[in-house]
């Protein structure tokens, strides 16, 4: 038995609430959108196999949810979506509005301070 879990994604114009899906269910959702690429481009499970490199075995258990990762990146780059393996490989980018000039790097950690709290009179 495996649980969903839920996350809230709140927006400037919306609150979307997206279920995180298990390894399995992205396991099946990539093997079909792989098997709808490779249907659009009008190509056989044989054809794709071939010019990946790999065997037809490998093009089949891919849509069904199985497979390698190598084998998918060979099919990925043979279907021309070479733009999926980019998104999975993003640089986080330093956001301009988090940096500012009297942000200084912390050379060391602040002290702890000891004795009675301070209480206000």
């Amino acid at each position: 038995m495996h649980y969903l879990q839920t996350m809230v994604i709140m927006t400037r114009n919306a609150v979307m609430v997206t279920h995180l899906l298990t390894a399995d269910e992205w396991l099946g959702r990539l093997g079909a959108m792989l098997r709808d690429l490779r249907l659009q481009r009008n190509l056989g499970q044989v054809v794709l196999a071939t010019r990946a490199g790999v065997a037809r075995s490998a093009v089949q258990n891919l849509e069904s949810g199985r497979g390698t990762l190598a084998t998918f990146v060979r099919v990925v780059r043979v279907l021309g979506r070479e733009d999926w393996l980019a998104g999975l490989a993003n640089q986080p980018s330093i956001n301009p509005l988090h940096m500012t000039r009297s942000a200084q790097p912390r050379q060391r950690a602040a002290r702890r301070r000891h004795g009675k709290p301070k209480t206000k009179a």
